[in-house]
């Protein structure tokens, strides 16, 4: 009953997020989630996604979303994690390991946005969250991630620093929105997208009109990247 099963798992800053989806991307169990463990290592993530996930045992293969920049299932970087223990650590090897099932980690902007676009022109999709993630894609396929949360928005500040969950918390919600005004006009003059999807804990928060191609996306609907992610075995 399991074949095609996904089990897919975001790491977020605050949870780490699982579910299993079957091939077309429809859950086929419950989500569950725990806070992410302190401090944010490897070993500890590791640990932490091994407890979660003993009662999810109907898959055959694993998705995962994860907040930094990551090439061929090795994280690169982990500015939202804390911790320059995560460079060069290969985790689709070691996940796919612990699990005993072959493993595809991407970046967690790029997992939703393979979830959500409608695969027609360029889009991109946002995370608001811990930090500011983000992913293009065009006529639905993914194209290289580029950590463009750590360009500068402002001569000290890079879009983590600027719109994060700290400077949320920080500013309050009133500045955040007109930091977030600034953001939008420069992605849609930066990117030309033909659609912007805005996802994350903090696209509530928006207060501003947004143009018709904007779209605040469901953050559980975008989990269903985790089957898009195995739909080309190749």
């Amino acid at each position: 009953m399991n074949e095609g099963n996904i089990l897919t798992i975001d790491i977020g800053g605050s949870h780490i997020k699982a579910i299993l989806l079957n091939k077309e991307g429809e859950p086929v169990s419950e989500y569950v989630k725990i806070p992410t463990p302190q401090p944010s290592t490897p070993t500890n993530i590791l640990d932490g996604i091994k407890e979660l996930v003993k009662g999810l045992k109907e898959y055959d293969k694993i998705a995962v979303g994860f907040p930094g920049y990551i090439k061929n299932g090795v994280v690169k970087t982990a500015p939202n994690l804390g911790t320059d223990d995560w460079k060069d650590f290969d985790l689709q090897n070691f996940l796919g390991k612990l699990l005993r099932k072959p493993a595809r980690v991407v970046n967690d902007a790029d997992l939703q946005g393979v979830g959500i676009v409608s695969g027609k022109g360029l889009e991109m999709v946002i995370t608001l969250g811990t930090g500011f993630g983000t992913a293009l894609l065009l006529d639905g396929k993914l194209l290289p991630h580029f950590e463009i949360a750590h360009h500068p928005v402002k001569t000290d500040k890079d879009y983590d620093e600027y719109v994060g969950e700290k400077a949320y918390n920080q500013k309050g919600k009133e500045q955040w929105n007109r930091r977030m005004e600034k953001v939008f006009k420069i992605l849609k003059t930066v990117f030309n997208y033909d659609r912007l999807y805005i996802s994350g804990g903090n696209a509530r928060n928006l207060t501003m009109p947004l143009d018709d191609n904007m779209i605040i996306a469901n953050n559980k609907e975008g989990i269903r990247g985790g089957a898009r992610l195995w739909k080309d075995d190749k």
